[in-house]
């Protein structure tokens, strides 16, 4: 069946081209979402006007998303979570965190535009790549830190008295020995 494409579809093509597809997959997937209609000769002719109407929308669009990359490009989201010794998270960081967290700080970016594989699922910093447009792609810094707990935050103040209290001992040792070593 040929259809027309009112959206891109990744992996099918763009808004306003002609493709051919399976039967199935136009009545089932493209056309009940509206990404398509089917290509018909009155459709065609429509299609001349869309593609231009898309034209000056796509040039509309990829200005904005230039825009939006110089505003997002220096950002740097922090994300804090529970993790195991070896900085492997018990959890994850996924596309719709980074969405929220852009979110709240006055960005609006569709979750399904973060460009993210797998989710992130230990401690680090990732460069994770928006795909604003098809032709711009910025690139936001994720630093995914491990959560200190009350525990962590105790042991490491221990740590530090026990640091202190070994410290003067030693101080005092050492005069001692430079008078025995003196006489």
């Amino acid at each position: 069946m040929e259809v027309i494409l009112k959206e891109d579809v990744a992996d099918l093509g763009f808004r306003g081209e002609v493709v051919k597809v399976a039967d199935g997959y136009a009545r089932n997937y493209l056309l009940p979402r509206k990404l398509a209609m089917q290509a018909t000769a009155a459709n065609k002719a429509v299609i001349e006007q869309m593609k231009a109407a898309s034209a000056r929308r796509s040039a509309s669009e990829k200005a904005q998303a230039e825009e939006l990359v110089t505003q997002l490009e220096p950002l740097v989201l922090s994300f804090t979570r529970k993790a195991g010794e070896a900085g492997h998270l018990f959890g994850s960081v996924t596309s719709a965190d980074i969405a929220a967290e852009l979110a709240t700080q006055g960005h609006e970016v569709d979750r399904r535009k973060i460009q993210l594989g797998d989710p992130l699922k230990s401690v680090g910093e990732f460069k994770v790549a928006i795909r604003l447009h098809r032709e711009v792609t910025a690139r936001v810094t994720v630093k995914v830190q491990a959560e200190v707990t009350e525990e962590d935050k105790v042991a490491a103040a221990n740590a530090a008295a026990n640091a202190t209290e070994a410290a003067p001992a030693e101080v005092a040792a050492e005069p001692a020995a430079e008078e025995a070593t003196a006489e």
